[in-house]
């Protein structure tokens, strides 16, 4: 029941979720019907066209898109009316991949997708596979920091699956992932926009990519900051201080308005952070439409 409760809420707080309940609530319940009749298998849901995506009951990194359209409202669509074709974008913490699907599926921008969770990134291999996307997306399953080497992960986490603290039980763990320097990515140096969602391992992450972060080619950087950098000892107000040390600032995003509005400090998920806004706004205003559950945005 509580896992009904939350999920209600989910849609209900959503932009499109308040405008469309009945149609939110429709497709929640014939995913649920969905998911009683084939509860292990995968199965082929529309994302925005023509992209599409496999499912199951569980996923909650890529289900929440079916009720609602994108799972991440504000945050998804400031990344399609910002990226362009001849964009590079870095998604670190990919999942099964819903931001690489619309950044190089919808935009048409090259992606490197980072994800150390081996059944997750077999899933999001499949995605990609599923939208003949292996022309424009680079996988690696691995994760990101700021030191080569290894680290070990727990895998039975969903979503929140993260870097091991020495503390944790080193049970249900993946032992040998390897890291990812992004600052040695190939097209690290000419990355338009970055996607960080590593569960509180950002600092070490982000001391990975310290040349990346200084290029003026990178505009903007989408980051959950959440306080579970707590568990390493990390600190999100030093996150923050970071970005605005490298002529970022904070916005939240309005998708109808296309309007970036400066925020004080960060928000309690994930936060918006561009440079050069004058270029930011310049793509976010001409960006073509996108039409979403009867509105077009």
């Amino acid at each position: 029941m509580n896992k009904f409760k939350r999920t209600f809420g989910f849609i209900f707080s959503h932009p499109l979720g308040r405008k469309h309940p009945i149609k939110s609530l429709f497709r929640f319940a014939l995913w649920q019907v969905q998911c009683i009749l084939y509860p292990s298998r995968l199965l082929i849901k529309k994302f925005l066209p023509p992209v599409k995506y496999y499912a199951r009951k569980g996923l909650t990194g890529i289900t929440g898109n079916i009720y609602i359209g994108l799972h991440e409202f504000e945050d998804m669509l400031f990344m399609l009316h910002f990226l362009i074709a001849k964009d590079n974008f870095i998604d670190i913490g990919a999942n099964v991949g819903s931001y690489t699907l619309l950044a190089s599926g919808i935009s048409g921008a090259k992606s490197i997708a980072i994800e150390p969770v081996q059944a997750t990134f077999e899933l999001l291999n499949k995605n990609i596979l599923l939208n003949n996307l292996q022309d424009r997306v680079v996988l690696y399953n691995a994760g990101a920091g700021s030191i080569p080497g290894t680290l070990a992960f727990t895998s039975d986490q969903d979503t929140t699956n993260h870097v091991l603290t020495p503390q944790e039980e080193q049970k249900n763990n993946i032992t040998y992932v390897p890291i990812l320097v992004i600052d040695s990515l190939f097209i690290a140096d000419a990355t338009t926009l970055i996607k960080i969602d590593v569960e509180g391992y950002e600092t070490e992450v982000l001391k990975g990519m310290s040349v990346t972060l200084r290029n003026p080619a990178l505009k903007a950087i989408i980051i959950e900051l959440n306080g579970s950098g707590e568990r390493y000892g990390f600190t999100d107000m030093l996150i923050h201080e970071l970005f605005i040390a490298n002529s970022f600032k904070s916005y939240t995003y309005d998708p109808f308005k296309r309007l970036l509005t400066e925020r004080e400090g960060y928000g309690i998920a994930n936060t918006i952070y561009c440079r050069d806004l004058g270029f930011v706004n310049n793509r976010i205003k001409n960006a073509k439409a996108i039409r979403l559950m009867g509105e077009t945005i």
